[in-house]
Order: structure tokens, then sequence, then C-alpha cells
């Protein structure tokens, strides 16, 4: 009787975790990669203008109010950010600290949590 559910239960599951979920991000010479176990994607480092670390209070200045649109609760937060004063901003945090602010050149703005944010950022703007 429960079978059903539960089985359409753990796909969800382990879809988002496969898809939604980044494992690494990836600081190169050339691209910053974002690394799922089925995906890759890079964001070119000519492509970013900034990138800062942000507390839960600078964000809530910088965006205003805020919903997901994607995957929460599962381990973080995936998919899109809609704010009040940005608009849409990609999203792939797995907690609240340690926030690190993408701003791109030609994209929206990525909010990710890095394993190590301060190292992230300092590697990203030397």
């Amino acid at each position: 009787m429960l079978l059903v559910p539960t089985a359409l239960l753990t796909a969800i599951y382990v879809w988002i975790a496969l898809w939604f979920r980044p494992t690494r991000f990836v600081v190169g010479p050339g691209a910053v990669e974002i690394v799922w176990p089925l995906r890759r994607r890079a964001i070119p480092r000519d492509d970013i203008a900034a990138v800062r670390l942000l507390d839960k209070h600078a964000l809530q200045r910088e965006v205003g109010r805020s919903m997901r649109v994607g995957a929460g609760g599962l381990g973080g937060g995936f998919g899109w950010l809609w704010t009040q004063k940005r608009g849409v901003v990609r999203m792939y945090i797995s907690r609240t600290d340690g926030l690190v602010w993408i701003e791109r050149r030609s994209e929206r703005p990525w909010l990710v949590t890095p394993e190590k944010p301060e190292a992230f950022v300092r590697a990203l703007t030397t």
C-alpha cells in the first residue's frame, strides 16, 4: 500500500541529490566549475564582476524579501531565489553561513556555499 508513495519519494530525493545539489566548487585559472554528481557547469572568470562573503543579514540587505523556487529542505536550497531587489538569483546553498555572492557580468548572480568560503573568495579575488 505504501510502496508506490515510498518509491516516488525516494526517487525525488535521489533526483534532487544527483541533479540539484553541487558536490564541490572548483576555482580554476579560467573558470569556476560547479560540479554535481550528474553534470558540471563553468562560470568563466572573465564573466565574474565581483565575489564577496555575505552573512544572512547582509544577504537580506542585498536582496530584500526573497522566495526560493526549486528544491529546499533536503540539505540545503537549490535552484532560483526570487528577490525583491535583485530579481532572480541562482542559488546553491547547503547552510546559512559562509554565503558567497558571485556577481556576473552577463547573467544572473549566483549565491553559493563552498566548503571553505574565505579561501574560495580569496582565490577569485587574487
